[in-house]
């Protein structure tokens, strides 16, 4: 009897392991991919979880920033992400530097370490590419060649980001004003890059890499803190081998702290094989349609340090006729006299061309400019919310390249990073830039929101006269003063400044008042963010060669701080040449002694500004 009892207590120890190891096999946690930044405190976890949906989520200094979140596309005959199988990973590192002379710094570091999914959602076979930074995760989709499967149409991507505290969002579209909303009470959709807080962490989610997508944008979440991203106006035609655009997730604990991420985008898009050296980074002013203005705007960059003179729409006709002929100038305007003065005094004129014109004659303009002498083109009323738009941008950006000319693309384009395959694109608008009288508040916004995704066009209309205010073409006074105004072509990064959009050169005849245009470079060997607040202030030290340009701005309310010159080099005496807004609406000059560790003091009233050049004593 007891014999037998052992062996029933020893069968029945042995049903109740295998049911353990069963029930423990049945619901195993699912496995988690994962990779880390270089300084390991930014790390992406990936899974496909119980409901057969693969997902994500974020993590910064070993806390989660996203909750998990899902991935995938939606085509037109099947859904990649839901009942996704993982097949296989990869993971590899990158370490390199790459130089960069049109850029906020003179080299670009580019380190992350990237994992790849290999997956499958039914028979579909498809990737997801994650690559990770310091402080920020990116990833794409990518649709490889296979069986049965040469193009297909994208119809939404499910990509979500469900936040693990309550934010606020600075919502925007394309040229419009800031507004700060929680996302629980967002209605609107919102452009990337996108800036978010909760007041103690900072997040920028944007998209790199755009040059055969729609435009996307980010829309309230399906549940609380989330947000989704849909498609602003098509669906999006794909072939073997597409890849979508990247998506970026950048976590700072500071405002200024996202200014690290400024690059990103130039980071996750082809280099171009070899820096051409006929792209010339400087500033312009923009002539009125007459060949006298055009020698006079010529002759003004020449005393100003300018590069280049613009002419802009209307120089060949009324720029939305298809009756307008881009290659042909008015009569007010000598074309071949204006580009040769320009010639004999190193002055490159650049010339407007709207959609309507592009789009009839891109392919007979391009070679016809170039045997004008033509130094460059501005886009103007482009497409840069639909799929065919942004592919022909694209396509006309390599063109334009080809033939050697630089590049301002206006209205609704934002950048992506295209500009690292395609340098001689120096900026573009995308931004509710200077010409629409933005507030102290809007200025002090877009460092920390718009000034993410890379260069903006932000055109100054620089004031130096009453009769400047009473003109036609300006119907409200400026909501800035003129100190706010040099400060902020510090702050604002463009390789391609426009300056006096407004302005006739006659009337700039007070030289304190324009001097600082006059010395300010548009590119720089390096950049710091040395204090800001969104909305509220913000100072950026840029340095060119051995000389520091200093810009700071106030927002709606008085400024009272001080800058720590903590970045000037150590022994050495430096005289700081300020100016500033004067009691009267003008700019005063001063200078005081500075070294490194000292602290500047700042004082700067509602809606002001002030600029700053640092050079070393002799």
């Amino acid at each position: 009897m007891r014999t037998e009892n052992v062996l029933i207590r020893t069968v029945l120890t042995i049903l109740l392991l295998a049911t353990s190891v069963f029930v423990a096999s049945v619901y195993a946690a699912p496995k988690i991919y994962q990779a880390t930044s270089p300084d390991g405190k930014t790390r992406i976890e990936l899974t496909v979880n119980e409901q057969k949906n693969l997902t994500y989520r974020v993590l910064f200094n070993k806390a989660p920033v996203l909750d998990w979140s899902v991935l995938g596309l939606q085509l037109k005959s099947i859904s990649l992400g839901p009942n996704t199988s993982i097949l296989k990973q990869t993971q590899r590192t990158n370490n390199e530097q790459f130089a960069w002379p049109l850029g906020e710094n003179d080299h670009v570091q580019n380190k992350y370490n990237e994992i790849v999914l290999e997956c499958r959602s039914g028979a579909f076979l498809y990737k997801l590419v994650a690559r990770v930074f310091d402080g920020t995760v990116a990833f794409r989709y990518v649709l490889p060649k296979q069986k049965g499967y040469t193009n297909g149409l994208i119809t939404a991507e499910l990509t979500t980001f469900n936040l693990t505290d309550t934010y606020t969002i600075y919502q925007y579209n394309e040229e419009t004003v800031f507004t700060p909303v929680t996302l629980d009470a967002l209605t609107k959709t919102c452009d990337f890059p996108a800036t978010l807080t909760n007041g103690k962490l900072f997040l920028s989610i944007g998209e790199a890499s755009n040059d055969a997508y729609t435009k996307t944008v980010l829309t309230k979440g399906a549940v609380a803190n989330s947000l989704g991203v849909a498609f602003h106006k098509d669906s999006v035609n794909t072939a073997a081998d597409f890849q979508t655009p990247w998506r970026t997730i950048s976590v700072a604990t500071s405002a200024i702290g996202l200014h690290q991420f400024s690059d990103l985008p130039l980071r996750l898009t082809p280099p171009v094989k070899e820096m051409a050296n006929w792209i010339k980074p400087g500033k312009l002013i923009r002539s009125s349609l007459t060949t006298q203005a055009g020698l006079d705007c010529i002759d003004f960059a020449v005393k100003h340090n300018f590069q280049y003179i613009m002419f802009d729409a209307g120089w060949y006709g009324a720029e939305f006729r298809g009756s307008s002929d881009p290659t042909k100038p008015i009569p007010a305007i000598d074309m071949p006299k204006v580009i040769q003065h320009g010639k004999d005094n190193n002055i490159g004129v650049i010339l407007y061309v709207n959609r309507v014109g592009l789009r009839a004659k891109l392919d007979t303009i391009l070679p016809l400019y170039k045997k004008w002498g033509v130094a460059g083109l501005k886009f103007g009323f482009v497409d840069g919310l639909s799929q065919e738009g942004i592919s022909w941008l694209a396509g006309a950006i390599k063109k334009v390249y080809d033939h050697g000319f630089i590049l301002d693309i206006h209205d609704n384009y934002k950048p992506t990073g295209l500009s690292h395959s395609y340098p001689n694109l120096l900026t573009q608008e995308g931004i509710r830039g200077n010409e629409n009288n933005p507030d102290a508040f809007h200025n002090t916004v877009l460092p920390f929101t718009r000034f993410l995704a890379g260069a903006a066009d932000y055109t100054f209309c620089y004031p130096n006269s009453n009769r400047f205010f009473t003109d036609n073409l300006y119907k409200t006074k400026l909501q800035v003063s003129k100190g706010q105004q040099l400060a902020l072509s510090v702050v604002y990064f463009s390789p391609l400044q426009a300056i006096f959009w407004y302005g006739n050169p006659h009337d700039y005849n007070d030289d304190q008042e324009t001097e600082f245009f006059k010395l300010v470079p548009t590119v720089w060997n390096e950049s710091r963010y040395l204090t800001g607040e969104i909305g509220k202030q913000i100072s950026v030290a840029r340095r060119k060669g051995e000389t520091w340009y200093v810009g700071s701005a106030a927002g709606l309310s008085d400024w009272n701080g001080s800058l720590q010159l903590d970045f000037l080099e150590k022994g050495k005496s430096y005289t700081a040449t300020i100016y500033e807004d004067d009691p009267a609406g003008g700019i005063n000059k001063r200078t005081v002694v500075v070294k490194q560790g000292d602290s500047f003091p700042i004082s700067i009233k509602a809606k002001e500004g002030q600029a700053i050049m640092i050079t070393p004593q002799s």
